[in-house]
């Protein structure tokens, strides 16, 4: 039987020996015991940067808010029924969650019961690499073998995968992100698996949760090699009606909004099937109208479609150009394309409404369309006829 690796301490770490955070498991550790768990200890062991710093407790919810109000800090009972109490500390925000253990779930919500078994708790958390502790020491409390996982890079859930999967469908997405995030190699075979069995349960989720999700996924360093894994196996595909387009996916930017319009099939129904915000979906349809953009295009081209496109459009657009052409990453002058949304001063047209009513115009569409047309000759003519010129044009 192979042994199990010896397990470090974080003591020293600087996130670990932050005063607010010390402070806070102080309090706590009073009549009961406080941890940090899942993500912050996770990310320390693997070497990535330590963010978000969530505390779980043996205390009872209510108790963490009368303790803590009590030591001054700042208390909000964001999630309170399901244990969660944000708790600041000199302004700094900390989620202290009870203890949990599942009495009842329907693939979407959990009905919980507090506990102060700490590996009860770990039994109920998705993966291995999510289920660690550790102590205001230090000290790491294992209780699935998280630890041999992280040293593997290897993405596992905790139990059956299948039953993990069952009390949360979300699950699945959640797999696939933190492989594409922290795995290494191929997924673990067994959650990829339950994974494929079970995959008709994704249309039980919201728009919302799956959009979260799947954000995440394409902006994480695996993105590419994981999506294909979800395309294999039909997983994807419950998700969204997808392209192949993998290279040039990975070859755009890192940023969802943009690799999700390229993945999409249809990406003019992302909005809708994601519930994407105002500024996304009117980001993807300014994308999906703009011309295909080069290097090749003259000087005065270029900033006339900058000035129709605007700054952002202009920067998705040569960003997709770039990736779908065979140009390298590092192409100079595709370089220079993309930074002339940071050079280029956006000239004013010179002509307004007002201009054209002092001519006897009056307003409406007919107002409208003259506008348009010396606009149109305007950035023919490369921004160079001021007012009285493009007034004069109105009389010829």
């Amino acid at each position: 039987m192979a042994r199990k690796p010896e397990l470090p301490s974080l003591a020293g770490q600087l996130w670990l020996e932050d005063v607010r955070l010390q402070e806070l498991l102080r309090v706590l550790n009073v009549g009961g015991e406080a941890r940090v768990a899942g993500g912050a200890v996770r990310n320390a062991l693997l070497g990535e940067p330590v963010a978000d710093v969530d505390i779980a407790t043996s205390h009872a919810p209510q108790d963490v808010a009368r303790m803590c109000g009590a030591a001054g800090f700042g208390v909000h009972p964001t999630g309170i029924d399901h244990g969660t109490v944000t708790i600041t500390v000199e302004k700094h925000a900390f989620e202290v969650t009870t203890l949990r253990r599942d009495v009842e779930t329907d693939g979407r919500h959990a009905v919980v019961k507090f506990t102060d078994d700490w590996a009860a708790d770990a039994a109920r958390r998705d993966f291995t690499i999510n289920a660690m502790y550790c102590d205001s020491d230090g000290k790491i409390h294992n209780f699935t073998d998280g630890y041999a996982d992280v040293l593997k890079r290897r993405v596992r859930f905790v139990g059956r995968p299948s039953a993990r999967i069952r009390e949360d469908y979300l699950r699945i997405l959640r797999f696939f992100r933190f492989h594409a995030r922290y795995g290494k190699a191929a997924p673990d075979a067994e959650g990829l698996k339950a994974c494929a069995r079970l995959k008709s349960g994704l249309t039980q989720l919201s728009a919302e949760r799956v959009r979260q999700e799947m954000l995440k996924l394409l902006e994480a360093r695996g993105a590419v090699p994981t999506l294909k894994v979800m395309a294999q196996s039909g997983i994807l595909g419950k998700i969204i009606p997808h392209t192949d387009e993998w290279r040039v996916v990975e070859r755009l930017p890192v940023d969802g909004v943009l690799r999700l319009s390229v993945l999409a099939k249809t990406p003019s129904e992302l909005k809708e099937r994601f519930r994407l915000s105002n500024d996304a979906g009117k980001r993807i349809e300014e994308l999906l109208a703009a011309p295909t953009l080069s290097p090749k295009l003259s000087g005065c081209e270029q900033k006339r479609l900058l000035y129709v496109l605007g700054k952002e459009t202009w920067r998705d657009a040569v960003a997709l150009a770039q990736a779908r052409s065979r140009s390298s990453l590092d192409d100079i002058k595709w370089k220079e394309l993309r930074g002339l949304a940071s050079t280029f001063e956006r000239p004013i047209f010179p002509v307004t409404g007002h201009d054209l009513s002092a001519h006897g115009i009056k307003p409406g569409p007919g107002m409208g369309r003259i506008l348009r047309d010396l606009e149109d000759w305007w950035l023919a003519s490369d921004f160079k006829p001021g007012k009285e010129e493009l007034l004069q044009r109105i009389e010829t």
